[in-house]
């Protein structure tokens, strides 16, 4: 009766005014909520997180640790509160001691003058027909970008590559060093021991 009186005075439609006398939620106390009772003390959360850390379960995740614990008799705690304490101690991770490895720097060749680094590969360009292919042997001088040679053959060798590196070598001179991929005629032996030969660093 109030309410509809009201609604009369205002202008407003009786739910109207039912919808405002409740309080808003920024207007509502927050309420505490109630401790758990079966809330696992600090020794039983020490005792949880060292089970975790033991070697037998340092490698596995809670849920492994649960049921294994499961099976043997044992209940600590639920899995999500084993999360729960590593996440609290950051051990939500790889918890075993791993070395740590120093971080490599990638191997660079600097030339300041010519014929000090040669770099040189093996590529392939395409035949005159479908499936045919050349291999083209190139080299050259990494401060100029000068090709020093450049050898076109049917096949792929060792004995190839040791003859285009002689010929360039005799025009040229020979460099401090030859750099290369890890390809077959590469690590032939042919190259090998005239780098080997002539004292140039592979």
């Amino acid at each position: 009766m109030a309410t509809r009186a009201a609604a009369a005075l205002t202008g407003l439609s009786r739910a109207t005014m039912n919808r405002n006398t409740k309080p808003s939620a920024a207007q509502q106390l927050p309420q505490r909520r109630s401790t758990p009772r079966n809330k696992l003390t600090d020794a039983e959360r020490v005792r949880v997180l060292a089970v975790l850390n033991s070697p037998e379960f340092v490698d596995c995740a809670p849920l492994t640790v649960w049921a294994t614990l499961l099976d043997e008799g044992t209940y600590l705690c639920s899995v999500s509160t084993m999360y729960r304490i590593l996440a609290e101690n950051t051990l939500v991770k790889e918890r075993r001691r791993l070395a740590r490895h120093p971080k490599s720097n990638c191997p660079e060749l600097v030339a300041t003058a010519p014929r000090q680094v040669y770099s040189w590969d093996i590529t392939k360009p395409a035949g005159p027909g479908k499936g045919i292919y050349y291999d083209a042997y190139v080299m050259i001088d990494i401060y100029s970008r000068y090709i020093v040679g450049c050898h076109v053959h049917h096949r792929e060798s060792g004995v190839l590559a040791a003859e285009l590196m002689e010929q360039i070598f005799g025009t040229h001179g020979v460099p401090h060093v030859v750099h290369a991929d890890r390809g077959t005629a590469m690590t032939s032996k042919s190259v090998t021991a005239l780098l080997a030969d002539l004292e140039v660093t592979r």
